[in-house]
C-alpha cells in the first residue's frame, strides 16, 4: 500500500483534582469549544465533550502518529492554563493526573456521543466513582480499588 489509513476513536474520561466541583456549566460551555481549538491546532478531532462539575468525557479521533497520552496531555495541559488565565478565581483548579481511555469502534460513535451528551441526567442516578468503575469492568481492565481514585 502506498498510503496509510487509520480509524482510532477514543472515549476519554478524566476528573478535576480531588473531584472538586470546579466545572460549572458556564465554564464547561466555554471549555468545550476551547478543547476543539486545541484538537484542531494539533490535527486531531474532538467529536464530542460533556460532563458535570467534577469530571468530563471526550470523544476524540486521533491521527496516525498521535498516541492517546499525547492527545490528553495537550487537552488537559492547554485547558488548565486557559482556565487559570480566563478565570482568576480558579487558581486552585487542576486536573487529576490520570485518565481513562477506552477504544470504540465506528459503530459505537453515535451511542458514545449520546452517552456523553446525557452526562447530567446520567449522574442523577450514578456517582462518578460508580460510573468509572463500571467502565473499567466493561473493558476488562484490572485495577486495585485503592489506587483508582488516589
Amino acid at each position: 500500500m502506498s498510503n496509510s489509513y487509520i480509524s482510532i476513536y477514543i472515549h476519554a474520561v478524566f476528573s478535576t483534582k480531588n473531584h472538586e466541583p470546579f466545572l460549572t456549566s458556564e465554564i464547561r460551555n466555554r471549555l468545550f469549544p476551547y478543547f476543539c481549538g486545541i484538537a484542531k491546532s494539533n490535527d486531531f478531532l474532538l467529536l464530542n465533550a460533556g460532563g458535570i462539575e467534577n469530571h468530563l468525557h471526550l470523544l476524540v479521533s486521533l491521527r496516525q502518529d498521535m498516541g492517546t497520552s499525547k492527545a490528553l496531555q495537550l487537552l488537559k495541559g492547554g485547558s488548565s492554563k486557559w482556565i487559570h488565565d480566563t478565570f482568576p478565581n480558579m487558581k486552585n483548579f487542576a486536573w487529576q493526573e490520570g485518565y481513562g481511555a477506552f477504544s470504540i469502534g465506528v459503530s459505537q460513535i453515535k451511542a458514545t456521543e449520546d452517552y456523553i451528551a446525557k452526562q447530567e441526567q446520567h449522574h442523577r442516578k450514578l456517582s462518578f466513582r460508580e460510573e468509572y468503575l463500571a467502565f473499567l469492568k466493561k473493558h476488562n481492565i484490572k485495577y486495585d480499588d485503592k489506587y483508582v481514585f488516589g
